[in-house]
């Protein structure tokens, strides 16, 4: 007979989360983004109520951007609120919540290094400064490097999977 925890872990869903998009699940389910280069992956949960989201960052701030309503999914400064709003109107309790970041590598390298071109590396440092903002605690972290990242965020087990190119996957 299977054990309540296997029986979840066998029905749960694995929700994907696109480019400058963002969702929440509950436990069971997981949450997978892929092609993290210079972009960041945010989870950010709540580990009583087993409720997490998770945002895949494309660039660090929406006020040097053309657009007219920005995405907010797209931009770091704007992302980090909105994520915390999005898992705390499914449940999860703001004053628990927690986060794990992985990627903003520097996948290439310009001559001059002009802070323009710092792109993953500024995406980090506006990630953290949402998180400060928020009061959210940083309880693990994979950023930086040379190299992409795909991640999955288990809620019951609370441990972010990531894969690269050069590593064997391993947890957060």
């Amino acid at each position: 007979m299977n054990s309540e925890r296997e029986v979840q872990q066998t029905t749960a869903q694995v929700i994907k989360i696109g480019i400058a998009e963002g969702g929440t699940v509950q436990a069971p389910n997981r949450l997978r983004t892929t092609g993290l280069g210079s972009c960041v992956g945010v989870v950010l949960y709540d580990p009583l109520t087993c409720i997490a989201g998770m945002v895949h960052v494309m660039l660090p701030s929406a006020h040097s951007c053309r657009e007219l309503h920005p995405l907010h999914t797209k931009y770091a400064d704007l992302a980090v609120p909105w994520l915390a709003e999005q898992v705390s109107n499914v449940g999860a309790n703001p004053h628990r919540l927690v986060a794990k970041i992985a990627g903003g590598a520097q996948m290439f390298v310009y001559a001059g290094g002009a802070d323009l071109m710092r792109i993953g590396p500024r995406n980090v440092e506006a990630v953290l400064q949402g998180l400060e903002e928020l009061r959210i605690p940083l309880v693990a972290q994979d950023v930086g490097g040379k190299t992409g990242r795909t991640i999955e965020f288990d809620v019951i087990t609370q441990n972010l999977w990531i894969q690269t190119a050069l590593k064997v996957p391993y947890f957060i």
